[in-house]
């Protein structure tokens, strides 16, 4: 198995060289040569095993420059021991057809720990292959989770440094804290004052651009990305939807073969496109529900096939989806464009250019054959999450809302009352005082004393590696601008002049 640039697909490299470099030098992403396909029959035996053996089976379909027991040696130690029960994305039932596959139960209660406990291990065994002796420097953009799930992963990992970079105003409290009062080494926080897209696209710019490159080779050092632009934050997302796809056969809620919708809540489109890929490779995902909030450009784009920044930007209460600028879509636009990458490099030119692009009637017949799309605001998202609390006892954080939101809308619209599954990215507990004015109308000021009234409320405990921020102090409070980014970086890893 080889991987191509969506930009340049002449280049095609193994996946430790792939996970190493994160991002290809023109700026494209990474993606599998060929899809390969599970049979029905290995999709029957994966309801046998246990969470790593499925994703082991996944991984050795694109991972072929590494052995199954490796494979399996990096999913033990991502998984066992560092998630609640060791069961890391259990399926929870909600009604008669709808499945809630809950991402969050790792170190840092978030869906980001499914890729990013195992990211590292990945990399260094990917080092240890290229055999060059450069060490990584891991640099990251995050829209609130992926920060703290990849420094708590890279944490002290030999042979790596990670540095991280937020949107001041565009985290939640605790998303901030948890970031601010990260413990390790090789680990470097800092806030940007803009959006995340801001800090995403500077963060691309700095990994193109040769001079710094230079600088850093010059001392033994080479960049790599924890962001969902690496190929290794990629393969893990399809394991888990493969996974719930055979915790359900394996519970007799469907039978084999049986299809079922997926639902995801999404801004950088990396969680949705990891569903597509796992429906590519056989599983049997009937439509894919991609929900946004009220920074809505996904659902255009996949209404009608114009993409465009050109709106109104919104802070939410949904602040991991507050994106304009979603990454991943390249990768599907370059599957559905027959891998013609000087179409992509065009369609990428003009969203740089004129910060936006259309995509032919043919490319978005097949759009939306594969997908449905919606999105709601604020005052959506708090009445989801109080109708959920009212009727089904469950409590849900504000991205999940919004995906559950979107569901209802959908099947109201479309009639289909095929058996869903919805991606839970977060801990209700990472944005505590949007969820307890959900519940019982109290607009509280202090996050950990909105958390305890949730405690109250709900009989649901605070996990407490959130509830020990409180008393923790932030070791990173430095924020710089978008345009002394690079700077930064150089200064911190020691390439500057």
């Amino acid at each position: 198995m080889k991987f191509q640039s969506t930009r340049n697909k002449n280049l095609r490299l193994d996946s430790a060289e792939t996970i190493i470099k994160g991002l290809s030098d023109e700026g494209g992403l990474f993606v599998p040569e060929e899809v390969p396909h599970l049979e029905k029959e290995e999709l029957a035996e994966l309801s046998k095993l246990d969470y790593c053996e499925r994703a082991k089976r996944v991984f050795a379909k694109y991972m072929t420059d590494f052995s199954e027991e490796e494979l399996l040696e990096c999913a033990e130690k991502a998984y066992i021991g560092r998630f609640e029960d060791d069961t890391p994305a259990p399926l929870v039932k909600l009604g008669e057809s709808t499945y809630m596959l809950e991402l969050w139960h790792g170190p840092t209660c978030a869906f980001k720990d499914m890729a990013l406990q195992i990211l590292p291990r990945f990399l260094v065994k990917s080092a240890k292959k290229a055999g060059n002796g450069e060490k990584t420097v891991i640099l990251t953009a995050t829209s609130g989770d992926t920060g703290k799930a990849a420094l708590e992963g890279f944490c002290d990992v030999e042979g790596t440094e990670i540095i991280v970079f937020y949107p001041q105003n565009g985290v939640s409290k605790i998303q901030q804290l948890q970031m601010q009062t990260q413990k390790g080494k090789n680990v470097c926080v800092c806030g940007v004052e803009g959006n995340f897209d801001d800090a995403q696209t500077a963060v691309k710019s700095i990994f193109t651009d040769k001079d710094i490159r230079k600088k850093l080779a010059e001392n033994g050092k080479s960049f790599s990305s924890a962001n969902s632009i690496n190929v290794g934050r990629l393969l893990p997302q399809i394991a888990y939807y493969v996974s719930a796809y055979a915790d359900l056969v394996a519970s007799g809620e469907i039978t084999e073969g049986e299809a079922v919708n997926v639902c995801v809540p999404t801004g950088n489109f990396g969680n949705i496109l990891a569903a597509y890929y796992a429906k590519r490779m056989g599983v049997p995902f009937a439509k894919l529900i991609c929900a946004s909030n009220a920074n809505n450009v996904l659902t255009e784009f996949l209404s009608t096939g114009r993409y465009s920044i050109n709106r109104d930007f919104y802070m939410t209460e949904s602040p991991s989806m507050d994106i304009l600028v979603s990454s991943n879509l390249e990768r599907l636009l370059f599957e559905l464009c027959e891998k013609d990458d000087g179409y992509i490099c065009a369609l990428m030119k003009s969203l740089r250019e004129h910060g936006e692009y259309s995509v032919p009637d043919e490319v978005l017949d097949k759009i939306k054959e594969l997908f449905a799309a919606g999105y709601t605001d604020d005052k959506g998202t708090e009445k989801r999450i109080k109708m959920l609390f009212d009727e089904y006892s469950y409590l849900c954080d504000t991205h999940t809302a919004v995906a559950v939101d979107v569901y209802e809308k959908y099947k109201e619209e479309t009639g289909d009352e095929t058996k869903t599954i919805i991606a839970s990215t977060a801990s209700p507990y990472k944005f505590p005082r949007a969820v307890l004015k959900a519940i019982s109308g109290k607009d509280m000021e202090d996050d950990f004393a909105a958390a305890k009234e949730i405690e109250q409320l709900s009989g649901l405990t605070m996990p407490l590696q959130l509830k020990e921020l409180s008393e923790k102090q932030p070791r990173f409070t430095k924020v710089c601008k978008r345009e002394d980014m690079a700077d930064f970086v150089l200064s911190t890893v020691g390439g500057e002049n």
